[in-house]
């Protein structure tokens, strides 16, 4: 776009009217000042990122709960089934809504553990372009969208220049086509810090409106960094919290300091009013993370833990509408534990004292995190044996675990707060330093598949002619037990096809994944077929020792499936199930004609 003289007014994007009136969304710079206008009025984005997605029957009351916060408009990451009742229930409670089309990442890293070939896979690019452009289409005359949000923190989970120019030409190819169909919103493009901002100037001018991921201070500055690049574009903070880990400093033992709950409530109230709101080019703010979670991330970004109010939440509320906490979260001044290392299962007392403004009766339990190996691993928070009582004091005892872990204070109040305090402590264990694979352990029973909800591995590992496969984890018509089972359709007569259920998605053991299963004897399942003698062999174990993760074990079995729906079992009490990364391999061929396959109750125990 040209560049226009100061103090004359810059209009981009044009009102479009429908059978719903005007909802087109656009905005303007006057002077140094830019402002986004929705339906015609300036718009100040008072926005959290979303995290409920999977949950259509609580977004009645989670919207009416981000009214009372002032939340005026949520950002996702992507679309699902659920994204029309989405946006449907928004727009009945006045909220606006930042689509997300979610572009894959170049290798595995800050934000999750894909990896894909922007310089050789047009398949997959096709099939993201597709993808993006149905969802315009889809969504574009809704009166909920505020604005379209292409990938996330691309650039930051690619590794080199000639990947992140040829995402960039790529991107550009989504967004420009974005604007041909859809002139009435604005085109963001997400990118964690600046690390977007010359490969956006460069290739990519058909994003309108740059989306930076920034936390703590950072957004201070981020006006600063589009100023010296001579960027004349507005901004949005597209996620914003206290420090993450990645900024974070480390303690004596080498862990990453979190900050305390009153450091969390301030970033983002400071934050909104002195580092973002007054920014000429920032039109607003997505903070992170209106969700709900039981793990390390959550305790440390969160609104919810195991769906208590975190300060986080109560920090919104006084951001957007200047209110105070109707109920403080428990205080915890202090948390320490003794300087010096320790035995597994040593006991070991812990200083702690806690307020609670209002003198509500407090529960308090201890975790434990350490941050190494497999991603789901380093967040996973387990529990800690502990003894005592908030006015005798607490003991907690140590985990079998070797190296430095990260120990939690959990305190909740009897109207659904919750308050977290961590600290560290090294361990000493020889058992547990001689493990193989960092892996998270599982408590058995131990479900692959029980319904199509919170899955532990992906239905990712397709093999043979598996373009005449399709596989539904979400169908009700023939299920076994619950609501869901597995369906596994084969249309072709000949040939044979494979499918693993696998962590990570999409990997084929180049990346540390999988769980440790260990003390499982039994692994069972429930399946039938839709016709006579269908064979086919089942287990799970894919990943082979020639890669740098593999399966640990492997085991199958062969079997013949009838039209009634049967038990099968394999022991399993000799394995090494110490790191487990495709639990649930299926392997059949055609039999002359087309065929379905059911799977139902998948379970090690």
């Amino acid at each position: 776009m040209r560049k226009q003289a100061l103090n004359i007014l810059t209009v981009f994007l044009l009102f479009t009217c429908c059978s719903n009136g005007i909802y087109a969304q656009f905005f303007e710079k006057t002077a140094d000042k830019w402002t986004m206008l929705v339906d015609g009025k300036p718009f100040e984005i008072k926005g959290v990122t979303f995290g409920f997605n999977n949950h259509p029957e609580l977004y009645d009351s989670l919207f009416q709960d981000l009214q009372y916060l002032g939340v005026n408009s949520i950002r996702t990451w992507g679309t699902d089934e659920n994204t029309p009742k989405l946006l449907e229930v928004a727009h009945r409670y006045g909220i606006k809504v930042m689509v997300g089309i979610w572009m894959r990442h170049g290798r595995p890293g800050m934000e999750d553990d894909d990896s894909f070939n922007y310089l050789a896979d047009t398949t997959g690019m096709n099939s993201m372009y597709k993808s993006a452009i149905e969802t315009v289409q889809k969504f574009k005359d809704h009166p909920a969208v505020l604005s379209w949000g292409v990938g996330n923190e691309v650039y930051l989970n690619l590794a080199t220049d000639a990947e992140k120019k040829a995402y960039s030409i790529f991107l550009e190819s989504v967004c420009s086509k974005i604007k041909s169909i859809d002139p009435t919103h604005p085109v963001t493009s997400v990118e964690a810090w600046t690390f977007g901002l010359e490969w956006w100037q460069q290739y990519v001018p058909s994003v309108d409106i740059y989306g930076l991921n920034s936390y703590g201070r950072g957004a201070d500055f981020l006006q600063a960094e589009l100023t010296k690049k001579g960027i004349d574009k507005p901004y949005i903070v597209t996620e914003f919290g206290v420090t993450g880990e990645w900024d974070a400093h480390a303690d004596k033992n080498g862990v990453k300091i979190e900050p305390s709950d009153s450091q969390k409530y301030d970033a983002i109230v400071t934050g909104f009013h002195d580092w973002i709101r007054p920014k000429p080019a920032c039109l607003g703010v997505f903070v992170f993370h209106y969700g709900n979670g039981s793990d390390f991330g959550a305790s440390w970004l969160l609104t919810h833990f195991d769906g208590k109010k975190r300060p986080q939440y109560w920090a919104i509320r006084e951001a957007f509408t200047g209110q105070k906490p109707g109920n403080y979260v428990p205080a915890i001044s202090t948390f320490t534990l003794p300087d010096r290392s320790f035995s597994s299962g040593s006991w070991v007392p812990v200083d702690l004292h806690i307020t609670d403004a209002e003198h509500d009766s407090l529960s308090i339990e201890f975790y434990y995190n350490q941050r190494t190996g497999s991603r789901k691993r380093r967040n996973q928070l387990n529990p800690l044996v502990f003894r005592g009582d908030i006015t005798q004091g607490f003991e907690i005892q140590l985990p079998a675990e070797n190296g430095p872990v990260k120990i939690y204070a959990i305190v909740q109040d009897a109207v659904g707060n919750i308050g977290i305090a961590s600290a560290s402590v090294v361990v000493i264990d020889e058992q547990a330093a001689q493990r193989k694979y960092f892996v998270p352990k599982v408590r058995l029973p131990f479900y692959v598949y029980r319904d199509n909800e919170n899955l532990p591995y992906s239905p990712s590992g397709y093999m043979g002619n598996y373009k005449a496969m399709t596989v539904d984890l979400d169908q009700s018509e023939e299920v076994y037990a619950g609501k869901t089972a597995i369906r596994i359709r084969y249309k072709a007569r000949t040939d044979w096809y494979g499918l693993a259920l696998m962590d990570p998605a999409n990997d084929w053991g180049d990346i540390l994944g999988g769980y440790d299963i260990s003390g499982a004897k039994n692994f069972s399942f429930w399946a039938k077929a839709n016709d006579t003698n269908v064979k086919i062999t089942i287990g799970f174990g894919l990943i082979g020792q020639d890669k740098a993760f593999p399966d640990s074990g492997k085991k199958s079995t062969e079997i013949t499936l009838t039209k009634e729906w049967k038990q099968y079992s394999i022991r399993i009490k000799k394995t090494d199930l110490s790191c487990i990364r495709s639990g649930l391999v299926l392997f059949s061929a055609g039999n002359g004609f087309p065929y379905e396959i059911y799977l139902d109750d998948v379970v090690f125990e």
